[in-house]
């Protein structure tokens, strides 16, 4: 899947990748994708609950060598 922007969050705790996406995704427009990398455990749950909150969608989660890759349609 090809991100239109990318957002490295690793060694950040939480809310930080939150924090990070937020000012992200706020620079796309609608219907864009944002790739965020993640070491944050939490930030699985943290991402889902976030999606709801937001007009945002969750398109895709990955996880690799403890790597957690979300892929955040804007709403």
């Amino acid at each position: 899947m090809e991100a239109d922007i990318f957002v490295d969050a690793k060694g950040l705790s939480c809310p930080m990748p939150i924090v990070k996406a937020k000012k992200a995704i706020e620079g796309l427009e609608s219907g864009q994708i944002m790739q965020l990398e993640s070491t944050d455990k939490g930030s699985l749950n943290d991402f889902q609950s976030w999606v709801k909150r937001t007009n945002n969608e969750l398109v895709k989660v990955e996880e690799d060598n403890d790597v957690f890759r979300f892929f955040v349609k804007k709403g």
